[in-house]
């Protein structure tokens, strides 16, 4: 039989984390859970939407990052690790018991990688699939009563991968392709309900993300690595923003720091829309394909840039 001393130890290494007591909820403010907090779009999420007055529970794994996201006033840090289901539930149990609801559900949490099929490890293939694909699908399936509860909203960080295939990104590239079909059935599910699904597609800004995996990988993986030179996410925190609070959010929001990435994610949408017409027995001609892109741009916004 252990000693008492081991069973106390085991106990307290198993608890999860637990912040310091937050005020009681503020009437009208609306709450949301944002996953992977800690750095980069996450943490910049987190500062807009406190900014914006939400209260956020902001999910992360280390205890460094969870007492720094602890100190920002109106956040409440919760121990969040979406491979983990006894993470997940945990933090349901907790914002049940806060008692402010949840309106929102920012899917954040995502791990980037590198490596061509045949030389990346089933490990890290592994990997990218749970984080960034299972992540989102389990966190939302568990919290999804509690946003249904106040007709809120669910986004998800997706990314111009998922459009733009590149080569040696295809363990990425396939998590992030997930996404896209995983916010459309979604969507289709939660309209009736009142829940409005989005999806963030960030191009390249400055995050932790490719250091992470070079960190991983190995050396020969740090070309990607350094990404000091692109722009800090605001923009991508904005968008987020923008999906949680317009009346009629977009489904897709694309957020990118250089005409080239928007120009190359466009193009390559319109040709994979040339090659599904091409010769088959329903092809339309150019004339019908233009009438089509009229009539779904006169329902576009105007440019706000």
């Amino acid at each position: 039989m252990p000693r008492l001393s081991t069973v106390v130890l085991t106990v307290i290494l198993a608890a999860p984390f637990v912040a310091k007591a937050q005020a009681e909820p503020a009437s009208g403010q609306k709450a949301v859970l944002v996953t992977g907090a800690s750095t980069g779009i996450g943490r910049k999420v987190t500062e807009r939407l406190v900014a914006d007055g939400y209260f956020v529970y902001a999910g992360a794994r280390k205890d460094s990052d969870l007492e720094a996201l602890g100190k920002i006033k109106n956040v409440q840090a919760l121990r969040l690790d979406v491979t983990r289901q006894q993470d997940i539930d945990a933090a349901v149990a907790t914002i049940k018991k806060g008692g402010r609801g949840l309106y929102g559900l920012v899917n954040n949490a995502g791990v980037g990688t590198q490596g061509s099929v045949v030389d990346s490890t089933q490990e890290e293939f592994d990997l990218t699939l749970r984080v960034n694909a299972f992540g989102p699908w389990r966190v939302t399936k568990a919290f999804a009563p509690l946003i249904v509860a106040e007709k809120g909203r669910i986004a998800t960080t997706g990314s111009i991968s998922g459009i733009l295939a590149a080569a040696n990104l295809s363990a990425y590239a396939m998590s992030k392709h997930a996404v896209e079909a995983f916010t459309d059935s979604l969507a289709a599910e939660m309209a009736p309900l009142g829940v409005h699904v989005s999806v963030i597609e960030p191009g390249s800004y400055r995050t932790h993300i490719f250091k992470n995996a070079a960190d991983r990988l190995g050396a020969q993986y740090a070309d990607r690595a350094d990404m000091s030179r692109f722009k800090e996410p605001d923009d991508v925190a904005a968008a987020f923003a923008s999906a949680l609070s317009e009346p009629k959010p977009k489904r897709r929001y694309l957020v990118v720091s250089t005409e080239d990435q928007a120009h190359r994610t466009i193009q390559k949408q319109i040709a994979q829309l040339v090659e599904l017409n091409e010769g088959h027995a329903y092809t339309y001609d150019r004339a019908t394909l233009i009438e089509m892109l009229d009539e779904a741009l006169a329902g576009s916004r105007p440019k706000t840039k």
